[in-house]
């Protein structure tokens, strides 16, 4: 089985929490199903989950580079050079990342609000990009954006391989073939 999961911002990619937040377990009903994969609390969007451990281990090992996309929503109008910056690569605490597909994006009209909202300030414009990466390093699109000098203010992942969030409202799943 391999569901697709629209993971809502604040919501643990675990089914417990000794500290009472939320977690899968609040929206997956299926049993012995695990996420192939992970997301930040902070990160919202597509999340798989599977009771196969070959197919969790193909959708995450690095050895098989499957894409991720990405929209981020980031502090500030990216220009030329950050994108340049991203798609060679940049230098990360941990070493190089890999180049990633980076390009400016609108703000979908398909996107939900999310709860709390992201803060707004007047002074300080926001853009959107897509990235797509071919390596998963611990909140590496925040520290990429960031590395760049534009800070991530929302995070959605849209695709991972051939698998979309494709309309997938937050908090609900889909069984995928």
């Amino acid at each position: 089985m391999l569901l697709a999961f629209n993971k809502p911002y604040g919501v643990l990619c675990q089914f417990t929490d000794a500290r009472g937040r939320p977690t899968l377990a609040d929206y997956i009903g299926q049993k012995d199903v695990y996420a192939a994969g992970r997301l930040d609390r902070d990160s919202e969007g597509l999340l798989l989950l599977t009771d196969d451990g070959a197919l969790a281990h193909r959708l995450t090992d690095p050895r098989h580079k499957q894409p991720k996309t990405y929209l981020a929503q980031v502090e500030g109008i990216v220009g030329d050079a950050a994108l340049a910056a991203l798609a060679r690569g940049v230098v990360l605490n941990d070493g190089p990342t890999r180049p990633a597909h980076a390009e400016p994006a609108a703000e979908p009209g398909w996107l939900w609000p999310r709860e709390p909202p992201v803060r707004y300030r007047k002074a300080i414009p926001t853009s959107w990009l897509t990235l797509t990466l071919r390596e998963g390093r611990n909140r590496q699109v925040r520290r990429m954006t960031a590395a760049v000098g534009f800070p991530t203010l929302r995070l959605i992942r849209v695709r991972i391989g051939d698998y979309a969030l494709d309309g997938l409202a937050p908090g609900e799943t889909r069984v995928l073939r």
